[in-house]
């Protein structure tokens, strides 16, 4: 298992990566206090050492890719932690955002057409149509990685590597 995500790791690393939700909320929060990861109700089931390795993925990539349906579901999350992480949060995405993220937006009109839409709704079909054939997809979501893998979207469960010491 953990050759073939760092195999996946090197062959996306100029291609850049796509984050989930969640992934991508551990990321601002463990920025902003890592004490405050297991205190959140969003984020409690991480550790700071999961932030540790987050981070160190996270930063060997050039890039991440995002859709305004991630970064949406990622401002209103942040916007139920209290002050002053609240306020830190933001102003941490504010800087990651025009830093080393690249959004991309997809018309909800086309997202909807998807076959699984009613499944996954949005946000996740968003993805699985952003990352097909271009990026990978580094997601907690065991219902979205096993479709992802289905139609042979390369992505990695952020659950399955937390046991490993990636670098």
């Amino acid at each position: 298992m953990k050759d073939f995500t760092n195999n996946l790791f090197k062959k996306y690393r100029q291609k850049w990566i796509v984050i989930d939700t969640n992934i991508l909320l551990l990321w601002f929060v463990g920025n902003v206090n890592r004490a405050r990861i297991s205190k959140f109700n969003r984020t409690e089931k991480f550790t700071p050492e999961d932030y540790d390795l987050l981070n160190n993925i996270l930063y060997s990539f050039q890039r991440i890719v995002t859709t305004p349906n991630i970064m949406t579901e990622v401002n209103s999350l942040i916007n139920k932690i209290g002050e002053p992480e609240r306020s830190q949060c933001l102003s941490t995405l504010s800087d990651i955002v025009n830093h080393k993220i690249d959004e991309f937006y997809l018309e909800t009109s086309q997202v909807v057409k998807m076959d699984n839409f009613t499944k996954f709704g949005l946000t996740d079909c968003g993805i699985i149509n952003l990352a097909k054939d271009k990026y990978l997809v580094l997601t907690d979501d065991f219902k979205l990685a096993n479709c992802l893998s289905t139609l042979e979207i390369d992505n990695i469960n952020f659950n399955h590597i937390r046991q490993f010491d990636f670098k």
